[in-house]
């Protein structure tokens, strides 16, 4: 008899193969719009990790789509061309330079890093941006305040349909164009939660630097698992969800309203957290759903 000893390894990773199988069954065929940023893209072991994580959920018959952000790596090339950044109300205020920046970085170097990183694990990555076949349609944020920012206007998804027929991953950065063709540098979460509407998606799930909702913010031990869209709006009408954490959580509130099944707000800074989330039990950040 094999010493079961010597076997534990295997048998944790079978049991973990056995667990994921009901979520494999469940997901396939399912669209999932992910958005990626932070601690996850900016570190080498962790990029692997959500790398592997999409090509493993493209192989099982899940149909992820990737939105991305890239604040730091502009923030780098500003200084290198000494050009100012400035943020104001937590947004970046982009003047035409600053927006010339904002395209190369996430339209020319961090998609196609994406698309590369996905193609050499064996997965089919497209990139695009959210001027690509009007796949979004842009319109000034606020009042034009702060210069180039954008917010959705309409999506326009058609684009997508025979990349994920095909079975390609579309990555998508988060520039697009308003009616008379002035490109608008728009918040990922924002792209990513509209899209996922859009698109009809089973999940969004935003990775973060974060463990999730905290009922208090400086315990990450208070990590709430799982909010009905009622409380999440409660949570923050009572400034328990505060900061960065707020336009995330209405990020998720509205794709919810528009007929997301789940919103997912989890923490990048941990390897497969994609696979954790999507295929075990237990999960690893914060769940909102509509109802139950």
């Amino acid at each position: 008899m094999p010493d079961p000893i010597q076997n534990g390894d295997d048998t944790m990773r079978v049991s973990v193969l056995s667990e994921a199988l009901p979520y494999i069954q469940r997901f396939s065929g399912r669209r999932i719009v992910i958005k990626y940023g932070g601690a996850a893209m900016a570190h080498a072991a962790l990029r692997e990790a959500v790398f592997r994580d999409l090509a493993l959920l493209a192989c099982v018959g899940v149909q992820p789509v990737v939105v991305h952000g890239g604040g730091p790596e502009i923030n780098q090339w500003l200084k290198k061309l000494e050009i100012p950044a400035e943020f104001r109300d937590g947004l970046r205020v982009t003047d035409a330079d600053t927006m010339d920046v904002v395209e190369m970085v996430l339209v020319g170097r961090v998609n196609k890093q994406i698309v590369n990183g996905l193609n050499q694990l064996g997965a089919c990555a497209v990139g695009l941006s959210g001027s690509d076949g009007c796949l979004v349609e842009a319109r000034p944020w606020g009042e034009g305040s702060h210069g180039l920012v954008g917010d959705v206007a309409r999506m326009n998804p058609d684009v997508l349909e025979p990349l994920l027929a095909r079975g390609y991953i579309p990555v998508i950065s988060s520039v697009a164009a308003t009616p008379d063709g002035t490109a608008h540098n728009i918040n990922a979460d924002t792209v990513a939660g509209e899209l996922a509407a859009a698109l009809d998606a089973e999940k969004l799930i935003l990775l973060t630097d974060t463990p999730g909702i905290l009922k208090d913010k400086d315990d990450p031990d208070s990590l709430i698992r799982k909010l009905r869209l009622s409380e999440a709006r409660q949570l923050i009408q009572e400034g328990v969800v505060a900061g960065g954490m707020t336009p995330k959580t209405e990020c998720c509130i509205r794709a919810l309203a528009q007929g997301v099944a789940a919103a997912h707000i989890i923490d990048g800074r941990v390897p497969h957290a994609l696979l954790l989330e999507v295929f075990t039990d237990a999960g690893i950040g914060t769940m909102v759903v509509g109802r139950s």
